[in-house]
């Protein structure tokens, strides 16, 4: 049995709520209990962190992210995983779904050893939830910074190919328009992988279509995807107005404040809502690092970029090549910029993502019993203390 750990002094914020004075109790790794300070006394041995009237709240969750800290997750190293997970937990994420780029097979392949013995040695970054294979089925026209060249459409030789040689892949982003693409959704549906629209040209109706057969995500929105377009002088709905015309379909954005302006992080919150929006940071391995030239995707194959004005950019600055966010800043930029209340953000950060992800049973929301993943901030959000699984993993 280890010793408890107590939050004391906390403003701690619930999913529709923010509660003071409150004192989070944590046993085994999990939330046992949660009452008002003077309700609780605590014991000889117990191990207490004094919150010091900053806010508690439940860890933050990115559901796509390549890196961070210099780190890239098709690297190839295990020291690549375990940095970018160290990198993003000192800014309260203590979970997330590390995501590939377009790539060889070998080199996926490659990130499926890579990624077993890092979930093994992990004890210091934010926990890692399964793969988020991002491609290599995309639209080309919509292929934002993916290299062009290792776009192809889904066949099913090398599709059952790469599940064959991952249990870990837990969702799949790709465009729905292809040829073999809803064949391809029915049998990730089948293996309970999540299927998200992503750098696609689809209309409305094909998106329909998509969501019928299993796709129930948009991959940051508004990001790699088509909106309204003419066909024959005809003009059709493109994958974001799907995005809202589907009261099913989640989306997630990245709320850096550079790939969306206010206004349309307004318009997503309006129209799309706090339970169906995901935060997610899209990171590449510049994310709390410093400007000036990095590079998208693994050192050896990966491209050229600069970063500046808070984003990653393609080096003719035609495209931006990835987020350099981190999820403090996301939860920040939605409050400060967009002006949504506290909570939603909040929710958006944690409570959301791990719906998506079929989490929300254990992690997601400071509850009794679920996992005690938690993050300790104040009023610009200012992270100073993650814990995960109950350890303290930054912070004193």
């Amino acid at each position: 049995m280890k010793n408890r750990l107590i939050i004391q002094n906390g403003k701690v914020i619930f999913p529709d709520k923010i509660v003071e004075n409150q004192t989070v109790v944590v046993e085994n790794g999990k939330i046992t209990d949660i009452v008002n300070k003077n309700e609780f006394v605590l014991a000889d041995n117990d191990v207490v962190i004094d919150a010091r009237n900053r806010y508690v709240s439940s860890g933050f969750i990115d559901i796509h992210t390549h890196g961070g800290g210099g780190h890239d997750f098709m690297d190839g190293t295990v020291e690549a995983y375990l940095g970018a997970a160290e990198t993003h937990a000192r800014f309260g994420t203590t979970a997330l779904l590390p995501t590939t780029l377009t790539s060889t097979t070998d080199e996926l392949f490659k990130t499926f050893t890579i990624y077993k013995e890092a979930v093994k040695r992990n004890s210091k970054g934010a926990r890692f939830l399964g793969l988020h294979l991002e491609g290599p089925y995309f639209a080309y026209n919509q292929r934002g910074a993916q290299d062009p060249k290792y776009l192809r459409n889904p066949e099913p030789e090398e599709y059952n190919a790469i599940m064959a040689a991952s249990d870990d892949i837990v969702r799949w982003s790709l465009a729905p328009e292809l040829p073999g693409a809803l064949e391809f959704a029915k049998v990730l549906r089948e293996r309970n992988i999540l299927t998200a629209v992503a750098h696609s040209d689809a209309i409305y109706e094909e998106v329909l279509d998509a969501y019928d057969a299993g796709f129930t995500l948009a991959t940051h929105l508004y990001s790699g995807m088509s909106t309204i377009t003419r066909r024959n002088a005809f003009r059709f709905a493109g994958v974001v107005e799907a995005a809202y015309l589907i009261d099913g379909m989640d989306v997630e954005i990245i709320a850096d404040g550079v790939h969306l302006p206010k206004s349309l992080l307004q318009f997503v919150y309006k129209f799309k809502g706090p339970d169906r929006t995901a935060l997610c940071t899209d990171s590449m391995r510049g994310a709390g690092m410093p400007d000036g030239e990095s590079i998208l995707g693994s050192l050896e194959k990966g491209q050229k970029v600069i970063i500046e004005d808070g984003v990653a950019k393609l080096p003719d600055r035609t495209a931006f090549a990835g987020s350099v966010a981190t999820t403090d800043r996301l939860v920040r930029t939605m409050v400060q910029v967009a002006g949504v209340p506290l909570v939603e953000a909040v929710r958006m950060m944690t409570l959301t993502p791990a719906r998506i992800m079929k989490l929300d049973q254990s992690k997601g929301s400071v509850s009794r019993g679920k996992d005690a993943d938690l993050v300790l901030f104040d009023e610009n959000i200012n992270v100073s203390h993650t814990i995960i699984e109950g350890n303290v993993i930054y912070g004193n």
